[in-house]
């Protein structure tokens, strides 16, 4: 899938350096990553009061309390996953639908939940107007994954809980990776594979991001 090209890009030149000075500077060798990030018109997903800091090093602010992850995590996250052409991704937290164009870029067949639903509207709006038609958006608590579309060949997490829900492990086929952020106050990266029906992890850096509501929460408002 490619996304659809605005008719004349004035930000192709940020989006280049971006891509040269914030990820493969720093590290990503998959070359898959930088080339769907080259083609995913980041500022498309970003407020317009913020649209001047669609290429920036840092998070930007995306409503709701909520965030566009800073364009190197998303990735770290990315490359760190493994995605092959064709796996089923379950992405939990749509924010923006960012990370989502980006994975479909790759060529993973995504299933994102989002629990704010005005995020969730604006995401599909976004998505559907550059052509990402066959990513399957839900409105919903992500903490209980998506059971019926299970199991998942690679799970993102883009929302620390204080701990890794269960039914994401559950709705993970055995070989399968996850990446998530765990924590409160100071979060871990964590990737890990399924392997005999456990999870086994390694904590992989540092990071700060939103909290990811509980199974029994509310959305943000």
């Amino acid at each position: 899938m490619t996304a659809a090209e605005d008719s004349f890009d004035l930000f192709q030149a940020a989006r280049e350096t971006m891509v040269q000075k914030q990820i493969e500077a720093r590290g990503i060798r998959d070359p898959r990553v930088p080339a769907a990030m080259r083609r995913v018109p980041r500022h498309r997903f970003i407020p317009a009061e913020f649209l001047h800091q669609a290429y920036e090093d840092h998070p930007v602010a995306i409503g709701y309390g909520q965030t566009i992850s800073q364009p190197y995590i998303v990735a770290y996250m990315s490359e760190a996953l493994r995605v092959e052409p064709g796996d089923k991704v379950l992405e939990i937290g749509t924010g923006s639908g960012y990370q989502a164009a980006v994975l479909a870029e790759m060529g993973a067949r995504v299933y994102s939940i989002e629990i704010v639903e005005a995020l969730h509207r604006e995401a599909a709006r976004v998505l559907t107007g550059l052509g990402y038609t066959d990513i399957q958006l839900r409105l919903g608590n992500g903490w209980q994954g998506w059971p019926e579309e299970a199991p998942f060949d690679r799970i993102i997490v883009t929302a620390a809980p204080d701990q890794i829900p269960p039914a994401l492990v559950d709705q993970l086929r055995d070989g399968g990776l996850m990446i998530i952020p765990v924590g409160t106050e100071h979060q871990q990266l964590v990737l890990g594979v399924k392997k005999g029906g456990s999870f086994q992890k390694v904590e992989a850096l540092p990071v700060r991001f939103v909290p990811l509501v509980g199974k029994e929460e509310a959305a943000p408002s």
